[in-house]
């Protein structure tokens, strides 16, 4: 099945200042994080992120959080962000079916979030090129296991292209620049 705009939403998890330094490819995996949250914006996709103890972790880095509305960040101390109070309910609250998920660490938050999505119903898309752990064995770990729960998994590219699902809409030229 393709990904598509109107039926998707993205779930940014825990892109932290604390945390992002120790994970392994962070520059390159925070770009794709960037590059995501603009085509949401964009192609009008919702956005929800979530930090992880940010008392303890840091808030989001800059970067990320300038993307995000402040109304979208959800703090949360659940490594999954499905078992959060009210997190379900606020997602559920958007209509959205798709769910395109993003962040760190991969074989931990993300990947307990994505199974629990999974399980309440969401189609989730994780997207390789835009989460990451310490150690990429870790990543791939999480990988394996997403996949044989009925997870896509999925690049950053292959997103942002299916969202946009024809190349004559008005914001082609500005969602083909995000990656080049």
């Amino acid at each position: 099945m393709l990904i598509q705009s109107e039926k998707s939403l993205l779930l940014a998890i825990d892109v932290q200042e604390r945390l992002t330094p120790a994970i392994a490819d962070a520059p390159r995996l925070t770009a794709n994080i960037v590059r995501l949250l603009k085509a949401a914006s964009l192609l009008e996709v919702p956005i929800l992120a979530t930090e992880q103890y940010p008392r303890g972790l840091g808030k989001t880095m800059e970067d990320v959080a300038d993307l995000i509305p402040e109304e979208a960040m959800v703090e949360k101390i659940h490594f999954s962000a499905m078992s959060e109070p009210g997190f379900a309910e606020r997602l559920k609250a958007t209509g959205r079916e798709q769910i395109v998920v993003v962040g760190m660490e991969a074989h931990i938050c993300v990947l307990q979030t994505a199974l629990e999505l999974r399980q309440a119903g969401y189609e989730v898309f994780a997207v390789d090129d835009g989460m990451g752990s310490r150690v990429r064995a870790n990543t791939d770990l999480a990988i394996a296991r997403m996949r044989s729960s009925g997870i896509e998994v999925v690049a950053t590219e292959m997103v942002v292209f299916e969202w946009a699902h024809r190349a004559d809409r008005a914001c082609f030229k500005q969602l083909s620049a995000l990656i080049k």
